[in-house]
């Protein structure tokens, strides 16, 4: 039977790679707003002998995330993975100078989104699929009060369900992703030397064995 792994926020950085490392053993769902950046995923799927399902969408338009759920549930009656690396990553600001609309729209998209996310896919994994999220939300650094602050909300979220479905599934993962040469973080660091990085590539392979195997 076809594995079928959702992935939020595929078009770029670690999510477009673990997208291309899971294309061998599973027919991807890609999400993401960059239609063109998706497509570019896509061709390399494709080229590797895999296949996905693009779905250009935002995760805080609910509607959407309600019409894709159900035309995964119609398609496949089910998922096996859901890889949540969709992320907003407002302008670093002292505490106090935070904008009204950035601090807004960290929570929207990074807690929001996530928990309407979760109550419509979880039932979708069922007992043996596996949820994955990536903990990096640099609680307590300085300028990093939208980006910590709604990041810790959503790793709560995240660990409560964890700890919710030990004993009746799905398994729900945290997982801590190396610093890696994204354009989120040049945003962040802009005059950092990035060749000390780890590449999207080379940390989804890192991180691959834990996302398969769900009991680990």
């Amino acid at each position: 039977m076809t594995q079928i792994a959702l992935i939020t926020g595929a078009s770029r950085g670690l999510g477009a790679a673990l997208a291309r490392a899971l294309a061998p053993t599973h027919h991807v769902v890609a999400v993401a707003k960059t239609v063109g950046a998706l497509e570019e995923l896509d061709d390399a799927i494709q080229a590797a002998g895999g296949q996905a399902t693009l779905a250009p969408m935002d995760i805080t338009v609910d509607a959407a995330m309600q019409q894709l759920c159900r035309g995964i549930f119609d398609r496949w009656g089910k998922l096996d993975l859901w890889v949540h690396t969709a992320v907003h990553a407002a302008p670093l600001a002292p505490a106090g100078h935070i904008g009204a609309k950035d601090f807004a729209k960290s929570f929207q998209v990074n807690v929001e989104a996530t928990s309407r996310l979760i109550s419509y896919v979880s039932p979708l994994l069922g007992a043996k699929g596996h949820a994955v999220f990536f903990d990096d939300a640099r609680g307590g650094e300085q300028f990093f009060g939208a980006y910590g602050a709604s990041k810790a909300a959503q790793i709560a979220l995240a660990r409560s369900w964890h700890a919710e479905s030990v004993k009746t599934g799905p398994k729900v993962s945290i997982l801590h992703p190396a610093p890696m040469p994204t354009s989120t973080r040049a945003r962040f660091y802009p005059g950092e030397d990035r060749t000390q990085l780890t590449g999207t590539t080379q940390e989804a392979a890192r991180l691959l064995p834990a996302i398969l195997d769900p009991r680990g």
